[in-house]
């Protein structure tokens, strides 16, 4: 399997999610977008753009992932522009291996709770696809308490 920040190289889709942003209902069609860029001198930094619908407007809202030299799949996600002394940190916590899925776990910071999200290079999982995912997640004490707080999102 290719390093974690080449597997996440390309458009995402939100599959699943316990995230309050998401699931307010306002903000629809959800994806993060990552490529390979260079920052500060570092070369393997993902520029992060996350794009979604409001009132039929395309909002993006733009990051960069700096990978956690402790952990090869957490990242410290830290906003572009207006959104620079925001900072969360993320990691993915279980991955296809064809690089179909993969399921991420986000930190608690100053305005949102900690969660989970399954994310898919498709729109939406097959049924079974989705309820193996969360079998696997239901067997990581550490991600199964997200469970009950999941929610699949709509394509509209």
């Amino acid at each position: 399997m290719k390093p974690i920040i080449h597997a996440l190289v390309g458009t995402w889709f939100i599959c699943s999610t316990n995230f309050p942003m998401w699931l307010k209902g306002d903000k629809i069609n959800p994806t993060f977008t990552y490529s390979l860029t260079t920052k500060n001198g570092n070369t393997n930094v993902l520029l992060d753009e996350v794009t979604y619908q409001k009132k039929g407007k395309t909002k993006t809202l733009t990051g960069f992932d700096y990978p956690d030299p402790k952990n090869a799949s957490a990242f410290v996600w830290r906003g572009k522009g207006v959104l620079s002394l925001l900072r969360s940190r993320w990691s993915v916590v279980l991955q296809d291996p064809n690089g179909q899925w993969a399921v991420i776990q986000f930190s608690k910071t100053l305005f949102t709770p900690e969660g989970i999200d399954i994310i898919s290079r498709t729109p939406q999982l097959p049924a079974e696809t989705l309820d193996y995912i969360k079998a696997q997640i239901a067997n990581k004490p550490e991600l199964a308490s997200h469970l009950a707080t999941m929610h699949e999102l709509p394509i509209r």
